[in-house]
């Protein structure tokens, strides 16, 4: 072991124990400081997507071992002749992302509909619907996240549901959970909100702070899903579980009945992490998924497993799809799918003023992301342009990278 510090520290030697300098303003990365005490190997994630070439090592040790497999970085993708039209495929994949997911929010809502006066019609519904979310999420082998949502500026419940359950599935996956835990996974997120059709809309639907009394009142939904559910008899009981506590956290501080630990099963625990940050993006602001994921890991931390946070990181990328960034040669753009590039996603663009929009692959033509942006810095015609003000939800990739 050879003892390192105020030194350049390539991000290949990045280990846990470090305490490290980022070579950037505060805007520009997630973290709440420039100097990043490295605990756990999420974070270690979250450097290696800034696109930095180096950082600074303040104190620790670098480890003449070989570094470990899960923490090695990416092998640079050789450049190879293409045999297809990328962007023709690219924007087929994303019209068919949009149209499943369409269809599937669709299959919700009839099942919400029929849970109380049919039940078993319920269940045959959401049945199918689980079957062709576990078929689009093996359909290659490897899927990212594309962007997709409504025409709409508010999230629907059964969109928020359909775009949770495409996040827990990608975390089950990533974990390489059976196909039993992923189905779970999949029909307890599409259900997991059903209980607030018993809150009265004034309450659901209101803007700004609610009082006590609706704050209690919202946060029996859970209680009331459950109940829901359970009365026929056809649900499994890890389904149930996770209708009843999406809202646990391991601290302790969840509801309702403030679970602990692994008191909170594994597949209840992937999908209270994904809920909790498809929350950040259908609260009654518009919020960036890229600063959703910054608050997740700086402020929630505590109340989920770093080990999932990890996957999830890994998944989101360090530009999740939908958050706007500037790019080095000053357009401005959305991200619209994951990439194994995190630092050069594929992004729609276009010029500050919002004219010459197009797609593109930031990684064919050698352009990075310089930073995100808050909606506030974007001119009016880059707004339209981006569609900024649209809700943002998530769908797994058809496209074979």
């Amino acid at each position: 072991m050879t003892k390192a510090a105020q030194k350049k520290l390539q991000l290949s030697e990045l280990q846990l124990g470090m305490r490290v300098k980022l070579p950037l303003s505060w805007t520009e990365h997630p973290f709440l400081w420039n100097r990043v005490d490295i605990n756990s190997a999420a974070q270690i994630e979250m450097i290696r997507g800034l696109g930095v070439p180096f950082v600074y090592l303040l104190s620790g040790e670098v480890s003449e071992e070989v570094i470990d497999e899960e923490l090695a970085p990416v092998e640079a993708i050789e450049e190879l002749p293409l045999q297809r039209d990328l962007k023709a495929d690219t924007r087929k994949a994303m019209r068919l992302s949009q149209k499943r997911f369409l269809e599937g929010v669709n299959h919700c809502r009839s099942a919400f509909g029929k849970i109380v006066s049919d039940p078993e019609g319920a269940y045959r519904l959401s049945s199918e619907l689980v079957e062709n979310l576990l078929g689009h999420l093996q359909e290659i082998e490897k899927p990212f996240l594309t962007l997709v949502g409504m025409d709409e500026k508010n999230v629907s419940v059964t969109q928020h549901s359909m775009s949770v359950a495409v996040l827990g599935m990608m975390i089950g996956q990533a974990l390489d959970l059976p196909a039993k835990d992923l189905r779970d996974i999949a029909l307890g997120s599409l259900f997991h909100d059903i209980g607030k059709l018993k809150v009265p809309d004034i309450i659901r639907n209101k803007r700004g702070a609610l009082t006590t009394h609706e704050a209690n009142y919202l946060q029996m939904h859970p209680n009331f899903g459950n109940e829901m559910m359970g009365r026929s008899g056809l649900f499994p009981k890890e389904v149930l579980n996770i209708v009843l506590h999406h809202h646990e956290f391991i601290d302790g501080s969840g509801f309702p009945d403030g679970l602990v630990g692994n008191k909170i099963p594994m597949v209840t625990q992937i999908v209270s992490l994904a809920n909790d940050y498809d929350h950040q993006l259908t609260g009654q602001e518009n919020t960036s998924p890229q600063i959703a994921l910054g608050y997740l890991f700086k402020n929630r931390a505590s109340k989920h497993s770093e080990a999932l946070i990890a996957v999830l990181v890994k998944i989101l990328g360090i530009y999740p799809p939908g958050t706007i960034v500037l790019l080095s040669d000053d357009s401005v753009a959305k991200v619209i799918m994951t990439t194994k590039e995190v630092s050069q996603p594929q992004v729609w663009a276009c010029k500050a003023d919002g004219s010459e929009a197009s797609l593109r692959f930031l990684i064919d033509e050698g352009v990075t992301v310089q930073k995100t942006l808050r909606f506030d810095e974007l001119t009016e015609g880059a707004i339209r342009t981006l569609q900024v003000d649209k809700g943002i939800s998530f769908y797994f990739s058809s496209l074979q990278p």
